[in-house]
C-alpha cells in the first residue's frame, strides 16, 4: 500500500522530464533559451494578431518571425501603402526591437 502513495511523486517526475523535451527546438536551441524563445513567440503571435486586425491588410499573405525581439516581415502583398502600414503595426508591438521588411509587391498582370 505504501508503493500507492508515491505514484503522484512519479507521474510528476515523469511529466517534468517530457516537458523539459519541449523546450528545444533543434538547433535553435543552441542560439536561444528556452524563456527567450517563448518571447519570440509571444511577440510573432502579437504581431500576427495586430496585423490581422489591421483593416485592408491581408495577413495570410504576410509572414512573421521573430528572433531576440527582431521581427522580420516577409510575404507578397498589394501596394507599398501595405508594406509601410504593416512595418507601422509591427513597430508599435510591446517588445519588438526591430522590424526587417523582406515583404515584395505582386506583380500585376499585364
Amino acid at each position: 500500500m505504501k508503493s500507492v502513495k508515491y505514484y503522484p511523486v512519479w507521474f510528476l517526475v515523469l511529466v517534468l522530464t517530457s516537458l523539459s523535451g519541449c523546450a528545444s527546438d533543434g538547433d535553435r536551441s543552441a542560439r536561444e533559451s528556452a524563456g527567450a524563445y517563448l518571447d519570440d513567440s509571444m511577440i510573432t503571435t502579437k504581431v500576427k494578431t495586430a496585423i490581422f486586425n489591421e483593416p485592408g491588410l491581408d495577413s495570410a499573405e504576410i509572414s512573421v518571425e521573430t528572433y531576440r525581439g527582431n521581427v522580420q516581415l516577409s510575404g507578397f502583398v498589394e501596394s507599398q501603402e501595405d508594406i509601410e502600414r504593416a512595418v507601422r503595426v509591427a513597430r508599435q508591438v510591446e517588445g519588438v526591437k526591430s522590424v526587417k521588411n523582406d515583404m515584395r509587391l505582386k506583380s500585376r498582370a499585364r
